[in-house]
């Protein structure tokens, strides 16, 4: 079987779920973009696209600032509703219960509820027909600090994050099918690495469990009453 060719579109999918806050200085609101990703790495740049009509695009415009901050499971239900109702009409922090968080360098608040914030100043603007592209420069990233582990990695895996796959959000909380660079590791590294990953798993496991019975959970053996 082949292929069944269709007319050109924004088939490019999954795309990740962001929730993009921003302001004016008077107003300040959130905009849920589909249209993100990294362009370069040194500077760390990025972008988002914009429809000219929706109310985010003045306010992104007027400070040439804007902060991402990423999706989790918990922020599904507000991602969606901040990206099909207009902030001219709504106050969505309120309607959805969302926290500003001061950001460090640049003059729009960031989502507390998000696990990962990352700062954006703008420095180029490129109109591309429909949307508006704002090219911008990532100035600074804040994680979670309960997403942190002991040796300072940050932990997406547990992030539970979501990506939108067109029309619908799914989590991604699977298994990695591989890792940067797996498809060239020598048999030894591979092994050390499930190693690892094992003995993490297992970690996490026991740390779940000692908070579910009370911290009473140890080597597995039954503690004696008394």
């Amino acid at each position: 079987m082949g292929k069944i060719t269709s007319r050109p579109g924004t088939m490019l999918y999954p795309v990740p779920t962001v929730m993009v806050s921003c302001s004016d200085g008077e107003k300040d609101n959130i905009i849920t973009i589909g249209w993100s990703g990294i362009v370069n790495s040194e500077p760390p740049m990025t972008y988002v696209s914009v429809r000219k009509e929706r109310f985010s695009h003045h306010l992104i415009g007027a400070k040439k600032e804007f902060v991402i901050n990423l999706v989790n499971e918990d922020l599904v239900k507000a991602a969606d509703y901040c990206g099909v109702r207009s902030g001219k009409d709504v106050d969505k922090w309120t309607e959805m219960n969302l926290h500003r968080e001061k950001a460090s360098i640049v003059d729009v608040p960031m989502i507390a509820e998000s696990p990962v914030s990352l700062e954006c100043v703008v420095r180029d603007v490129k109109e591309l027909g429909s949307h508006d592209m704002f090219l911008a420069e990532i100035v600074s990233v804040h994680v979670d600090e309960k997403y942190v582990g002991e040796n300072g990695a940050f932990e997406f895996e547990r992030m539970k994050l979501t990506a939108y796959n067109h029309g619908k959000y799914y989590g991604l909380r699977k298994e990695p099918l591989g890792f940067f660079g797996y498809s060239v590791m020598k048999p030894k590294t591979a092994k050390r690495k499930r190693k690892e990953a094992a003995g993490k798993r297992r970690q996490e496991y026991l740390k779940a469990a000692k908070a579910r019975n009370g911290n009473r959970v140890g080597s597995g053996r039954r503690q004696k009453s008394k």
